[in-house]
């Protein structure tokens, strides 16, 4: 049987503001002010990080040539992205948990220990062999 005091699932709120996001000139759309104001600074921050790594790769493309700008671009953004497999994604979740855990190296190496991880296979695997 339906509860007549459950909240419907679509309301409106007509009193509450939003401020549009435009890009390029053009309405792309609406939130909260303040949270505007974060995905706005958020989206404008990743294209300042785009044009800067752009200008890198073109003083490294000037000193190499082999590859261009856009192809180191796109390069550097590939290196850069989370792994999903392999030993740089298990490297990542060690690295991870080491964070999560606050402990030095050493520490964490005897935590490795415990799990029957060896130094030299959590060293080889953190440096990607």
């Amino acid at each position: 049987m339906l509860n007549i005091t459950e909240p419907l699932p679509w309301n409106m709120q007509p009193n509450t503001p939003f401020v549009p996001i435009s890009h390029q000139g053009e309405v792309v759309g609406f939130c909260k002010p303040g949270v505007a104001a974060q995905v706005v600074e958020a989206l404008n921050e990743n294209d300042r990080l785009q044009k800067a790594l752009l200008l890198a790769c073109r003083d490294l493309a000037a000193a190499d040539p082999r590859l261009s700008a856009e192809e180191r671009t796109q390069q550097y953004i590939a290196q850069a992205e989370r792994p999903k497999s392999g030993t740089r994604a298990i490297a990542r979740l060690l690295q991870e948990r080491q964070e999560e855990l606050d402990v030095t190296d050493e520490e964490f190496a005897k935590f490795c220990d415990s799990f029957r991880l060896s130094r030299e296979e959590l060293r080889n695997i953190c440096t990607g062999e």
